[in-house]
């Protein structure tokens, strides 16, 4: 239990990762307000960015580019790009995400004169 807390405070992005998934994803299930439920949703998307940068930090790495084709690829020198597209792909994917539900939350804020959820389930009825 001891060694847990030790690797939590040696690596605080760690945890700060779950703190703001946890808190988003928190938003997203209790709030009734759709505006809201769309905040929560950008909290996860930002914290599952934050975790992807988090562990494509390497101390000491160069970029992956090989300059001479005659000497062994050693792949501990040279850091992971996959990481770096996936985050790319992330923001991409999250401001787009962000961008549709806002225009349906205009739609339904013009349809039902309201965004919280249960005023719109009751005039749904």
């Amino acid at each position: 239990m001891v060694d847990a807390f030790s690797a939590v405070f040696q690596r605080p992005n760690f945890l700060t990762f779950v703190i703001i998934f946890l808190w988003g994803f928190y938003i997203m299930v209790t709030r009734y307000n759709l505006v809201k439920k769309l905040i929560g949703m950008y909290l996860v998307q930002t914290s599952v960015i934050f975790f992807l940068v988090s562990i494509s930090a390497k101390k000491g790495a160069t970029l992956p580019i090989l300059l001479s084709t005659t000497e062994p690829v050693q792949a501990a020198n040279y850091a992971n790009p996959l990481p770096h597209v996936l985050t790319l792909t992330a923001i991409v994917v999250g401001v787009a995400t962000l961008g549709v539900g806002l225009a349906l939350c205009a739609a339904i804020y013009r349809t039902y004169g309201s965004l919280d959820e249960e005023e719109i389930l009751k005039k749904l009825e």
